[in-house]
C-alpha cells in the first residue's frame, strides 16, 4: 500500500500523527508531514488506513498507482 499527503489541504489536527506516528510526524507550526516515501508495510496497514479515513481534511489519499490487489 502506498500513500500520499497533501500538505496544502492539511489543517493540523494532527490525528494521522497519533494513529501512525511511523508514518507520519508534525512540523513546527503542528502540520502533518509523510515520513518516507510513502510506502506502507503490510503490519502498518490499519493504523495507515486509520489515518487516512479519520483526516478530516482529506489530505491524505491511497496512492491511485498502487498496484495492492483488493483496493
Amino acid at each position: 500500500m502506498r500513500i500520499r499527503l497533501d500538505r496544502t489541504l492539511c489543517d493540523g489536527f494532527g490525528i494521522c500523527a497519533r494513529h501512525a506516528p511511523a508514518h507520519f510526524s508534525l512540523d513546527d507550526w503542528g502540520y502533518a508531514t509523510l515520513e518516507g516515501d510513502g510506502t506502507i508495510p503490510p503490519q502498518d496497514r490499519d493504523p495507515a488506513l486509520r489515518a487516512l479515513l479519520d483526516c478530516p481534511a482529506h489530505a491524505i489519499t491511497q496512492d491511485p498507482d498502487d498496484d495492492e490487489p483488493g483496493q
